[in-house]
């Protein structure tokens, strides 16, 4: 079997010895005779597998007891709607932080739901930072402030949580959750879709707080409502039982490898790597201020772009695939989620050095 170092941004790569499990298991779940896609999601299998999800997850962040965690579908583009449908709580605006291409697409979904304040914007840099928390335009009359954590096309990332007071804060983590430690009860919601850190696409998580549900619009889509998925423990339809299954293993992968504390420093040495490796370089560069550089999504532009056709030919030829950038910002991009080996990125740099001493 060859395996091949996947670098792309989503769906990405995934822990072979996950993989594996999921090969072994898949025919004959612990002794059942049965495929985990052919169970029924209520039967006491799959509720023994859904429980277990539900437990490492809580477990892995630290969820406070005060927070229902939500497994639901329609990715982070169905929550750009259902947060204001379920949360504005007789407000009539909400303010946003867009530093990116996921952001854009937020505020764009919220204004037909809202009146949106654009708290902050990046968008005069090209995305390549974020502004100062003390120039953000936070009305303490919206009904909460939102922001991406991670921007995976512009590789821009959140070192820290802004805090606006009681303000409920609501981020999308879609990328980079799991990948270092955070204090969700500093939050109001975090949600995040499934195929960057933690599976397989299909299952979005919604960390939502209690005070915050119970109060949806009337006209909301009875899937994306928070309390009736509460109340039903998240299958108020029949839930995506594969997938929940495949992110289960994902979750018992990143326990077994130290918990998040550990992905956190196994995600600084492997972006530290690569910067370190375009900064030395003439032929390399990526245009993120330095403070705000993300540890999972690396974009980088050759000096000369008629060698962008060149490098990828020859990295896929060297085994480190789908390396192109964005078509919005162009170059290439390295997304290096948790599942990404340090060797994977030792050999993209190794390829990197041997790519410019014969073409730079």
């Amino acid at each position: 079997m060859s395996r091949v170092y996947n670098f792309s941004a989503g769906p990405s790569t995934l822990p072979e010895s996950v993989l594996l499990k999921a090969q072994q298991e898949l025919l004959d779940w612990r002794g059942t005779g049965m495929s985990v896609m052919e169970m029924s999601h209520r039967g006491k299998e799959f509720m023994s597998i859904a429980e277990e999800l539900q437990s490492d997850l809580v477990e892995l962040l630290n969820i406070p007891d005060n927070y229902k965690v939500l497994f639901l579908q329609g990715g982070a583009t169905g929550q750009f709607a259902g947060i204001p449908q379920n949360i504005l709580q007789g407000k009539d605006k909400a303010c946003y932080v867009n530093t990116g291409a996921w952001s854009a697409k937020a505020i764009k979904e919220a204004k037909n739901h809202c009146d949106v304040i654009v708290s902050a914007s990046s968008e005069a840099s090209k995305f390549t930072d974020i502004p100062a928390y003390s120039d953000w335009n936070v009305d303490e009359d919206a009904a909460y402030l939102h922001y991406t954590d991670n921007e995976t096309i512009h590789g821009v990332e959140f070192q820290d949580i802004p805090d606006f007071g009681d303000l409920p804060l609501v981020c999308d983590m879609s990328s980079n959750i799991l990948s270092r430690q955070i204090d969700i009860s500093k939050f109001g919601i975090v949600y995040a879709g499934s195929q960057k850190n933690m599976g397989p696409a299909g299952v979005t998580v919604v960390i939502v707080r209690d005070d915050l549900i119970g109060n949806a619009d009337k006209k909301i889509a009875s899937v994306f409502d928070y309390a009736q998925q509460a109340k039903n423990d998240s299958m108020l339809n029949t839930p995506a039982t594969y997938n929940w299954y495949l992110v289960g293993l994902v979750l018992k992968w990143v326990k077994e490898s130290g918990g998040v504390s550990a992905m956190e420093q196994h995600n600084k040495a492997k972006a530290d790597m690569l910067y370190q490796a375009i900064e030395k370089s003439s032929l390399y560069s990526n245009p993120v201020a330095n403070a705000v550089r993300s540890r999972m999504n690396v974009p980088f532009v050759l000096a000369n772009a008629d060698l962008d056709k060149a490098f990828l030919e020859l990295a896929g030829k060297n085994g480190l695939t789908t390396l192109k950038g964005h078509r919005s910002v162009g170059g290439m991009r390295a997304s290096i989620y948790n599942a990404m080996p340090e060797a994977g990125v030792t050999a993209l740099v190794d390829f990197m050095a041997e790519f410019e001493k014969t073409h730079g």
